[in-house]
């Protein structure tokens, strides 16, 4: 029998975006993939397509741009499920560009809701942001907290979030918006120019680097390993309706300085770098740490995978 669902997957070659194409191709879903591989790497959505089960529809790619209306709605046909993913990353991006962090990932979001609403989709899953909290110095941030963003990048994910719900309120479309907190894990890039903390760090200690620290060291963060992300986008498709419209922190619950991730990192690569230390960035958040009992009590997200077993597979994965 056809699946009945079919799932849109947006940003399908970036780091997220694939992890999620390789789980629905395992369960044998219809897939439809859609990117403009700016950000996104073919070799990531090649080693997700790997997965495919035997007999399983063959997925469809769309090289396109959130940009553009008329390929959001073309991707939309007959899509039942949209995982939102594709985005511009990266806070120092968005300081150096907010325009262009404005147009894809608050734009686009639009675009792709407009075209969800009138394909008659049934539920539009939303990756947004932690850095919506800002820089409060209260912790655990909890969804019931202001936002007090700090940078366009934190500004354009929090809009999303927000068009998100006007469209659950306006329109009847079930909309879940997740705040990820620092998602690590095999595929992400860290040769870019604004590569995430966790890859930079393991290839600087795997080469022998010295890695850079922006800040003393002491900011924390609640690492949060991508199968755990891939766990909550996938519950969140089946929450019950009554908690859609809203956002929900994913995470661990636990936080790490920064000072820690090198020690951890020595101690399992049996390395002994330190690391150089460069003034603070604009938009940086000093401190961030998740109350996730949101997620869990609406569609029972628990994290399955701890930062240590993380960071080792992260490491192996590097490695080769």
């Amino acid at each position: 029998m056809m699946p009945s669902r079919k799932y849109l997957v947006t940003g399908g070659a970036g780091f997220i975006g694939s992890h999620l194409v390789e789980a629905l191709l395992r369960r044998g879903e219809r897939v439809v993939v859609l990117d403009d591989f700016s950000t996104g790497r073919r070799e990531n959505l090649a080693a997700a397509l790997e997965a495919r089960r035997d007999g399983a529809p063959e997925p469809t790619v769309i090289e396109g741009d959130v940009r553009d209306l008329e390929t959001a709605r073309r991707a939309m046909r007959d899509v039942t499920h949209v995982l939102h993913q594709a985005a511009l990353p990266s806070v120092p991006r968005s300081v150096d560009d907010p325009l262009s962090s404005h147009a894809v990932n608050a734009t686009g979001t639009l675009h792709l809701l407009l075209a969800a609403r009138d394909a008659g989709a049934a539920r539009f899953v939303y990756a947004s942001s932690s850095s919506a909290y800002g820089d409060s110095p209260a912790l655990p941030k909890i969804e019931t907290m202001p936002e007090s963003p700090l940078s366009p990048y934190a500004v354009s994910k929090l809009a999303g979030e927000q068009y998100c719900k006007i469209f659950s309120r306006l329109y009847g479309l079930e909309t879940v918006a997740l705040r990820y907190f620092n998602i690590f894990g095999p595929r992400q890039d860290p040769k870019s120019e604004y590569a995430a903390v966790i890859p930079r760090f393991i290839t600087a200690v795997l080469g022998g680097r010295t890695p850079t620290i922006y800040g003393d060291g002491r900011q924390s963060r609640d690492f949060t390993y991508i199968e755990n992300a891939v766990q909550a986008n996938l519950q969140a498709c089946d929450a019950p309706p009554a908690a859609t419209g809203r956002a929900y922190n994913v995470a661990c619950g636990r936080s790490i300085d920064l000072l820690g991730v090198i020690a951890q990192l020595n101690a399992i690569t049996g390395a002994a770098i330190q690391p150089v230390h460069e003034p603070r960035r604009a938009g940086d958040v000093r401190d961030s740490l998740a109350d996730i009992a949101a997620a869990r009590d609406a569609f029972g997200y628990q994290p399955k995978i701890d930062f240590e077993t993380g960071l080792r597979h992260t490491i192996s994965a590097l490695r080769s």
